[in-house]
């Protein structure tokens, strides 16, 4: 009988080589095992495979993309504003939903609302050669990646719209969804409805004050400066913002909190103060046990499983070749009533 070979020890990994010491072929028997070109008898490939697994042989992949004549790397990066959050985090699954069936791993990262960081992460994600870039802007100038155009990376932009680059893009109805949410508040008698937003650098953040202040406009009610807080960028800032307003003299009966992290700074707030029965809360974005709170939140709801489904779907067919002008799709927001948006005013 025959002596096979003993794994490689001392940490290395194994090769093609040791291979087909291993199962007692030739170089070139592995070689199309491995990229799955045919030509072998069934013998030999369970021969082979039996080894590969024997031995914890993993390919290398870089080799076999420069045998790929259309050079793919079968990846993906995935750049979002913060991975942990909620929203990012479903609209990340959904892109690897998608990513999975057709083989493709995603490479994701978190930006921070820092545009420095974007233009490092996507020049580092572009020299891994990734075949496409999901990216949630952070600065307003995207130009930095025309380049990375030009050499054929597929790209499109997710919740947010790119500025001074010609992209595809997946939005949500931003100021259409505050607004729906503004007049619920004021159907329950509110007048004075305090809104407090992200930074107010942020185009989304922008978009949902608009719809605010357009709708009070609409419906004759002043937008008071002393009710509007900007640039709320956690949950502890929206404690202690949500605590400002209501102790003051004249303190807003409602609030309009536009991202979920700022709704669930406001319902601390609120249930701190023993006020949760008493202030209508209307949030843009749902978030985890919203509904299991006394009382529900009642929220403008994104569809983030539907906004990274879409961006993915249209980045695969760019990657696959479409070559039709660059679209804005749009994703619809839903109020969901839970119960403190329809408290009634004082």
């Amino acid at each position: 009988m025959s002596h096979l070979p003993e794994p490689p020890s001392g940490g290395r990994r194994s090769t093609m080589r040791d291979v087909a010491a291993r199962a007692q072929v030739s170089f070139k028997t592995v070689s199309r095992v491995v990229n799955d070109e045919g030509g072998v008898s069934p013998l030999l490939e369970r021969r082979v495979r039996r080894a590969i697994d024997e031995l914890d042989f993993r390919p290398n992949v870089g080799a076999r993309i420069l045998r790929r004549s259309d050079r793919r790397t079968a990846s993906i990066g995935l750049l979002l504003e913060d991975v942990a959050n909620p929203f990012s985090a479903a609209v990340q699954r959904a892109v690897e939903d998608v990513a999975e069936q057709r083989g493709v791993v995603v490479y994701s990262a978190s930006l921070d609302e820092d545009p420095a960081r974007e233009r490092a992460l996507a020049k580092a994600f572009g020299a891994r050669d990734v075949d496409g870039l999901l990216l949630a802007p952070a600065g307003d100038d995207q130009s930095h990646l025309a380049a990375e155009l030009r050499a054929g990376t597929a790209i499109v932009c997710v919740d947010r719209e790119a500025r001074n680059l010609p992209v595809d893009s997946v939005i949500t109805t931003n100021a259409v969804g505050a607004a729906e949410g503004v007049r619920h508040l004021a159907a329950a008698g509110h007048r004075r409805i305090a809104f407090l937003g992200d930074r107010s650098t942020i185009a989304t953040a922008q978009q949902r004050f608009g719809g605010y202040r357009d709708t009070l406009h609409a419906l004759g009610l002043p937008v008071d400066p002393a009710l509007v807080v900007h640039d709320v960028h956690d949950v502890g800032v929206a404690d202690g913002a949500v605590t400002a307003l209501l102790g003051r003299p004249d303190p807003p009966t409602a609030l309009f909190t536009a991202q979920n992290l700022v709704t669930v700074g406001a319902v601390r707030a609120l249930r701190r103060l023993r006020l949760e029965h008493a202030v209508a809360l209307v949030g843009f974005d749902d978030f985890l046990l919203a509904d299991l709170l006394s009382p529900g939140v009642t929220v403008v709801a994104q569809d983030p499983t539907a906004i990274g489904r879409t961006a993915a779907a249209l980045l695969f067919a760019r990657i696959g070749g479409d070559t039709s002008p660059p679209e804005c799709r749009v994703v619809p927001t839903t109020l969901i009533r839970r119960g403190s948006g329809e408290i009634p005013a004082a």
